[in-house]
């Protein structure tokens, strides 16, 4: 390996934009290819980004023997064979959430980076957001006491791309898209504590001309320690970006809100034009973050995962966490479908977790149709 770790990109949307801006902030990075099958999008991205190679097949940035990480920010429908792929060629991966689209592909790209000695390392940014670092120092320092409740709510109006809308290719709704950031958010904090049930409700309320996934979702985690995650999750939030946390202790209690405070608050009758922002209108009420990628854990997410494959370290979120997260999920979307709360470990061999809450219609139209097997 050179003094640099290379790293090309496979996806040019949103992500693939805070990927790129994230990287170049790395000093032990150089961001070397991008890859998107949308015609002339990896031209566009690459002249903008400074990058020298742009290919519309991933598999042709794969042969490139100078790459020694590939971040992927993909839709979730391609994330199995695109890391499946990475593994066989000899790359490391950063893969953007969630991890695929069932526990099936889950366990194939565990092997797959097993059998192939590379590093499979899940984009996270919630374990690195300066804030909620903060937030965990005061737990684990016994400010706190020992932990009763742990909240985290993200939310705004709904997402950027049309994938993520279609739950044949994204899913799930709400819960797959920010859900996940939850899930993995409490097992950070609670040091990967085993979660023990899940219970949740979801519904479309809003977009129901546009997907057939959740818009809103509530999740509530229970640990082998018997603490609580309350997860608030929404599609349907006007007016930007809500992103926060609390930690409820024995002994005291924290709050930590990722945009208040960081924020300018603004009103436009037009809207305004933000290459990294999250929430999918800005006319009205909205608060522009400053330094929003340094807020949000970006820059340190990548800085972490470079600097681990530059000196073989063991990343601080890896594909195993994103294995826990997806079988939670899915608990989740099993629990919203049933109305009762389903105990982990969970074991689904349903193509989506999606699938599982769609049950729920199917049966109200069916009494007599037997509900999802729990083991």
């Amino acid at each position: 390996m050179s003094d640099k770790v290379n790293v090309g990109l496979i996806g040019s949307g949103f992500i693939s934009t805070i990927h790129a801006e994230a990287l170049k902030r790395c000093a032990d990075a150089e961001l070397v290819a991008v890859a998107s099958p949308s015609p002339g999008k990896a031209e566009a991205f690459a002249r903008k980004n400074g990058i020298p190679h742009h290919f519309a097949d991933y598999r042709r940035l794969l042969e490139m023997p100078e790459i020694d990480l590939v971040a992927v920010g993909a839709p979730n429908d391609v994330h199995c064979q695109v890391t499946v792929a990475a593994a066989a060629a000899g790359k490391h991966i950063v893969l953007e959430k969630p991890m695929c689209l069932n526990l099936a592909e889950a366990d194939r790209m565990l092997a797959a980076f097993n059998q192939a000695k590379v590093k499979l390392m899940y984009a996270e940014e919630l374990c690195f957001a300066p804030k909620y670092v903060r937030l965990k120092q005061l737990l684990d320092s016994g400010a706190l006491g020992q932990p009763v409740l742990i909240k985290q709510s993200e939310k705004h109006d709904g997402p950027h791309a049309p994938h993520f809308w279609d739950v044949g290719r994204a899913g799930g709704g709400v819960t797959m898209d920010m859900g996940c950031h939850a899930i993995q958010f409490f097992r950070w904090m609670l040091g990967r504590l085993p979660i023990t049930s899940v219970y949740a409700q979801m519904g479309t309320h809003v977009h129901t001309g546009k997907t057939g996934g959740d818009d809103n979702a509530i999740l509530i985690l229970e640990f082998a320690n018997g603490a609580m995650g309350l997860a608030e999750d929404s599609w349907t939030k006007l007016g930007g970006m809500d992103d926060r946390a609390e930690v409820h202790g024995s002994k005291g209690v924290a709050y930590a809100d990722l945009l208040h405070g960081n924020a300018i608050t603004a009103y436009s009758a037009g809207g305004y034009d933000y290459a990294v922002e999250k929430a999918g209108s800005t006319v009205g009420w909205s608060f522009p973050i400053y330094e929003e990628i340094w807020n949000y854990g970006f820059v340190q997410e990548m800085a972490h995962f470079v600097d681990c494959v530059k000196h073989d370290k063991q990343p601080l979120v890896t594909g195993e966490d994103a294995r826990v997260v997806m079988e939670t999920l899915f608990a989740a979307y099993e629990s919203a479908g049933t109305g009762r709360k389903v105990s982990l470990p969970f074991k689904t061999d349903a193509a989506k977790p999606i699938d599982l809450w769609h049950r729920k219609a199917m049966n109200s139209e069916n009494p007599e149709a037997p509900s999802q097997r729990r083991d």
